[in-house]
């Protein structure tokens, strides 16, 4: 138990399995474990806390002893890429092209004018405008695992960080057990397999779109992950502006529904298609059903 409260981890026991929590990439971390032994339910949980620490280490903008950190200030110099990161950067790729452009690992950068706080403080046009020379991955040369970007530009691999983590961690779980893990990372989520008798998973999430509701889902294999703007938006005039940024305009996209949830074999997946979805606006539904998977939509 001293071990667990020196890494601000918490394990208790619930009918039928453990439950571990930690925080980590600004989100409450939840693990649940259908675990009858307690040594067991603490290793695992150390070994997901562990890893989720590594990769928010690894990939946070906002440190400064990281590849991000060093390729954010390379001052237009090219930088070597390892092999996770490169991964990562051909995935965001990827969603690029997908997307037509509206995936992009470079409109981090309008965060410097963009403050999501709840307030009614929406930038003025021409400070948004200001930032859009710093904006767009095909001003970026990628080619053979080295990156080089002008000078000012930054990533930002936010939008599938979280993911890829419960990915990592579901991973970590099923080397260590043969028994059912759910990995829980502020409503993305992942299990390793079904749980015994046919059970499910019941995990909650809330619907942003209406006042204090929160819907079940029952998750037996997979992973769902959610996208919305349940506590990253600006209120001014009645228009709610979404954290969800379109980078060729440098505005929020109108219309984008409060929130998408898609279940996909994988958490990378799932949240692939919400932030997909949330960027088609109003043709998120649309957009879904097109390609033919679970999703819900508020």
């Amino acid at each position: 138990m001293k071990n667990l409260k020196s890494k601000n981890l918490r394990l208790k026991r619930e009918a039928d399995y453990w439950q571990g929590s930690f925080s980590a990439m600004a989100s409450p971390c939840e693990v649940l474990m259908e675990i009858k032994d307690r040594a067991m339910a603490t290793r695992i949980l150390e070994g997901v806390s562990d890893e989720a620490k590594r990769i928010e280490q690894k990939f946070s903008r906002y440190r400064d002893d990281n590849i991000i950190h060093k390729i954010n200030n390379a001052k237009g110099s090219s930088v070597a890429i390892d092999d996770e990161t490169a991964r990562l950067i051909d995935f965001s790729d990827q969603l690029t092209q997908m997307s037509e452009g509206l995936f992009d690992i470079t409109s981090g950068v309008l965060r410097k004018v963009w403050k999501f706080d709840g307030s009614d403080n929406v930038p003025e046009f021409l400070a948004v405008s200001a930032m859009l020379d710093k904006v767009g991955w095909s001003k970026v040369r990628w080619q053979d695992q080295v990156l080089q970007m002008p000078e000012g530009m930054e990533i930002d691999l936010g939008g599938i960080g979280k993911e890829y983590a419960v990915d990592r961690c579901v991973q970590i779980a099923r080397s260590l057990t043969d028994e059912s893990v759910l990995v829980n990372f502020g409503g993305d989520l992942a299990t390793t397999g079904e749980r015994r008798n046919k059970n499910c998973w019941s995990v909650g999430r809330l619907v942003t779109g209406k006042e204090n509701a929160v819907a079940l889902f029952k998750l037996s294999r997979g992973a769902i992950a959610t996208s919305g703007d349940a506590h990253r938006y600006l209120l001014k005039d009645g228009v709610r502006y979404s954290h969800v940024l379109n980078p060729k305009t440098g505005w929020s996209v109108p219309d984008a529904p409060h929130t998408v949830s898609v279940a996909a074999p994988t958490c990378v997946e799932a949240g692939m298609m919400s932030t997909l979805a949330m960027l088609q606006g109003e043709k998120a539904r649309e957009f879904l059903e097109l390609q033919e998977v679970d999703f819900w939509v508020d």
